[in-house]
């Protein structure tokens, strides 16, 4: 029997882990979580029957209160590894690479970003990280040399079919009777590697709101407030249930990374609007060798619109994108057992 601490600190981080803690479980280890309130990850943590540690995120900005907070969370995270004492610590937080370093337990890395869009990951957590597990696309310098790469993308540990079946009942009684709909996702964009960079704002919101209505409904789910008359548009749906609504959409339109990844591993058509477009490996080969997603750069609004009209004119749309899904299914492996086994191997290494 194993050890492992899971460090959770935004949602997808949940949905990433599940299936991994459900399986090193039921096979009998012990399974810690550590996870920092992020948008809903608390909601959905609720929902399981693990061993958490819940800390509160602090609102604070600014560099120096960014680095006082992470010196708060990483004095927290010291006291509690020392007292659960795990053989290994997973997740995507400079904490944990800290703190095995200095209790000699070893730390993976769980990333699926380029080093240059997270720039105080690749400098502070990278050299202190036993492992890094990331796509065999990403670029993960200058630590290239302790990359475990694999063919498959952080969002089929949990969206794959093999572990993610759509189901309608899932949805609120306002989504199954809809028919047709459309998701828009609008990301708060404030993280560190986030900053100076755009989405989709209130106006261009109101033009794609125009565009896809007389197509079906369209609802809106967002990290940041939104003003009244887009706040009717909320998708009304509990956060577990978020997949199972993607999953029947007509198309996603959003400025969230990991929501743009997840319709696209789902076979939805997808258009990411955002300053990060070309930069994320993931997406570019998401996008260029399967075709499942389109990066659209907020310079480019008329393209855009000129996109979905494009798209919501294709009546042909939604089985043009099940064929490249299929295509990308076929070429990429089980990324949940690839990444145990990388943890035992990992444990192994270090007895």
């Amino acid at each position: 029997m194993s050890r492992f601490l899971f460090y959770m600190g935004h949602p997808a981080h949940y949905h990433n882990f599940k299936h991994c803690i459900r399986i090193l479980e039921e096979r009998g280890d012990e399974i810690l979580v550590v996870a920092r309130g992020k948008d809903v990850l608390f909601d959905l943590i609720d929902g399981e029957d693990w061993r958490v540690v819940k800390w509160p995120s602090r609102k604070k900005g600014g560099k120096l209160n960014l680095t006082l907070n992470i010196l708060k969370r990483e004095a927290k995270l010291l006291r509690l590894v020392r007292k659960f004492k795990p053989d290994l610590m997973a997740g995507t937080d400079l904490g944990i690479t800290h703190v095995g370093r200095i209790l000699k337990i070893p730390s993976v890395v769980v990333n699926e970003d380029d080093s240059r869009a997270i720039p105080l990951m690749a400098k502070y957590a990278f050299p202190h990280a036993t492992k890094i597990l990331a796509p065999n696309c990403c670029d993960q310098s200058p630590a290239n040399e302790k990359k475990i790469g694999y063919e498959g993308y952080h969002e089929l540990a949990y969206l794959h079919p093999d572990y993610f079946t759509p189901d309608r009942r899932m949805l609120p009684i306002e989504m199954r009777e809809t028919g047709n709909y459309s998701i828009l996702r609008f990301a708060n964009l404030t993280a560190h590697h986030d900053t100076g960079r755009s989405g989709i704002n209130n106006e261009m919101a109101h033009k794609l709101i125009e565009l896809l209505e007389p197509k079906g409904n369209v609802f809106i789910t967002s990290e940041r407030e939104l003003s009244m008359d887009l706040e009717l548009y909320r998708l009304p749906i509990h956060p577990s249930a978020m997949h199972h609504a993607m999953a029947f959409a007509d198309l996603y339109i959003g400025d969230s990374q990991t929501m743009a990844a997840e319709a696209a591993v789902l076979g939805v058509p997808s258009i990411r609007f955002n300053d990060f477009v070309g930069e994320l490996s993931y997406l570019e080969e998401l996008e260029h060798k399967y075709q499942l997603t389109k990066g659209i750069k907020t310079s480019e609004s008329d393209l855009l619109l000129k996109t979905v009209v494009e798209w919501t004119d294709n009546s042909n749309l939604k089985e043009l994108f099940a064929q490249k899904r299929a295509e990308m299914l076929e070429a990429t492996i089980d990324v949940t057992k690839r990444w145990i086994e990388v943890f035992d191997e990992v444990v192994r290494t270090h007895e």
